[in-house]
């Protein structure tokens, strides 16, 4: 289907189009057709990204970590370091054989950086010598670049923007407790900023990132269904220590290799946000990312009327922000209102506030939540001090219709027969089932249903863990797994 600008193709009809509407529509990116498989992310989009940097950053530094920053350009030796890493990876390489108007020497090419767990391990070899310089806590803020064949806004794209955590410890008990505890950190922003609920679990072996001995996901579910991945930990053992010869001397005076992690989340978050709550008439932000949380229309039918109103509409403003609202004054000339609240539904902000002659004079302001049918009147002299508790409580009624969604498409079953019903006709679920642990097992479910492993969960995620028999195969199994179809 077409694109045709100002149009929202609903969910039910086609929702791989509805998202494209809606990026669109909302302002938030658009193609960079002149650059293969990349984005520009506009003023709206990147200021969603913004707030989610800010919030994830204070709670890495939190945690212990800090900031740094390493090359864009890669050695292509340093790829082929690890075995795993570099056939995980070698289909998506972006490689620089130029430079300067002249050929690279073979052997001195570089690579633009699809993720850092190689330059950043040959750092670490120069940094790291003894158990005191341990644990290493590391995040960078970056770009990378994965050669995609299939593209789209925010949740693939050739280019994209992330965070990288690395971590270097001295034990492996400790690089397990890193990796769960990142794991968390991501699963709590994505509940309570995002009002996004997530699974936390461990991928299977197929699944899992190239290089690592085993990759914890939160996996969140989309409004058609599907699950998206949100965000990884990864247990990356000794395997880049060995690589990059990163290497200690412990408390016994003997040499080993340190124990590493990675994780990492990116602007995928800004489609994952598009894809929970939005619905057909545009963009659905929670109050906690929205750039603009309110927004103050002046409503005024003559002209002499205007100078009041506005100067009405400015304290308010004034007044919101001061009680911590990022609230905007919507006061250009030009526009009716009704071509101001459509422009502000599309881009998603959560309460819109409307102020006229009359409601000066009645001491009240009409109001109307994103997701509202009706109006409300709010008292104009408390409207700043009840607001933020208003912005509140539809965040919590963001989470709260997320995880009733997600309840009310997720289903157990115990034969092949109803899996498989669950994924006729393009359809999707999160399905609980039996699954007997082997890649053979797994790849054949996929070829079927396109239904993957999304995770094996951990503790405390409401799934029941008894063994029993594997939905394909029936050969044993320790416990139901997370099944879905995937972006």
């Amino acid at each position: 289907m077409a694109e045709e600008k100002g149009k929202i193709t609903p969910q039910s009809e086609d929702f791989p189009q509805w998202y494209q509407d809606v990026v669109r529509e909302g302002d938030l990116a658009e193609v960079a057709k002149v650059v293969k498989g990349c984005m520009v992310i506009k003023p709206h989009g990147y200021a969603i990204w913004e707030k989610i940097q800010a919030d994830l950053d204070r709670r890495f530094k939190k945690t212990g970590h800090k900031n740094a920053y390493f090359p864009l350009l890669i050695p292509k030796s340093f790829i082929t370091k690890e075995a795993e890493h570099v056939e995980g990876f070698a289909p998506e390489l972006a490689v620089v054989t130029h430079a300067g108007g002249k050929q690279l020497p073979e052997g001195e090419e570089y690579v633009i950086r699809p993720t850092s767990e190689t330059i950043i391990g040959h750092f670490f070899s120069k940094w790291i010598e003894s158990y005191r310089d341990l644990p290493l806590l590391i995040n960078q803020w970056a770009n990378v670049m994965r050669w995609e064949l299939h593209t789209r806004m925010f949740l693939r794209t050739t280019e994209f923007l992330w965070q990288e955590g690395h971590t270097a410890h001295a034990t492996h008990e400790e690089a397990l407790e890193e990796v769960i505890r990142m794991l968390n950190v991501y699963g709590d922003f994505a509940e309570q900023m995002m009002a996004m609920p997530v699974i936390r679990g461990l991928k299977s072996e197929s699944e899992k990132f190239a290089g690592a001995v085993s990759t914890y996901c939160i996996e969140a579910m989309m409004r058609d269904g599907k699950a998206l991945q949100a965000g990884t930990s990864h247990d990356l053992g000794q395997n880049f220590g060995k690589a990059f010869d990163v290497k200690f001397q412990n408390e016994e005076k003997k040499v080993d290799y340190v124990w590493q992690t990675s994780w990492g989340v990116s602007t995928r978050l800004v489609g994952a946000l598009v894809m929970t709550h939005s619905d057909d008439t545009g963009l659905i932000l929670p109050p906690r990312l929205a750039p603009v949380q309110a927004v103050v229309v002046p409503i005024y039918r003559k002209s002499k009327e205007r100078a009041e109103v506005v100067e009405a509409a400015s304290k308010l403003r004034d007044d919101l922000a001061a009680a911590g609202v990022a609230v905007e004054l919507d006061d250009r000339e030009g526009k009716r209102p009704g071509e101001k609240f459509y422009e502000w539904e599309r881009k998603g902000v959560p309460i819109r506030i409307e102020l006229g002659p009359r409601d000066i004079a009645s001491g009240e302001a009409m109001t109307r939540l994103r997701v509202a049918e009706g109006k409300e009147k709010m008292k104009l002299e408390t409207l700043a001090r009840d607001l933020p508790g208003v912005l509140e409580s539809f965040q919590g009624f963001l989470l709260e219709r997320a995880k009733k969604f997600r309840e009310d498409n997720t289903v157990s079953v115990d034969t092949w027969d109803d899996f498989r019903g669950v994924f006729a006709d393009g359809q999707s679920k999160f399905v609980w089932a039996h699954w007997d642990g082997t890649t053979q097992t797994e790849a054949a479910i996929k070829e079927e249903t396109k239904a993957t492993v999304r995770c094996l969960p951990i503790e405390g995620q409401g799934v029941d863990a008894g063994p029993g028999a594997c939905i394909r195969t029936g050969q044993p199994s320790r416990g139901r797994v997370l099944f879905a179809k995937s972006y």
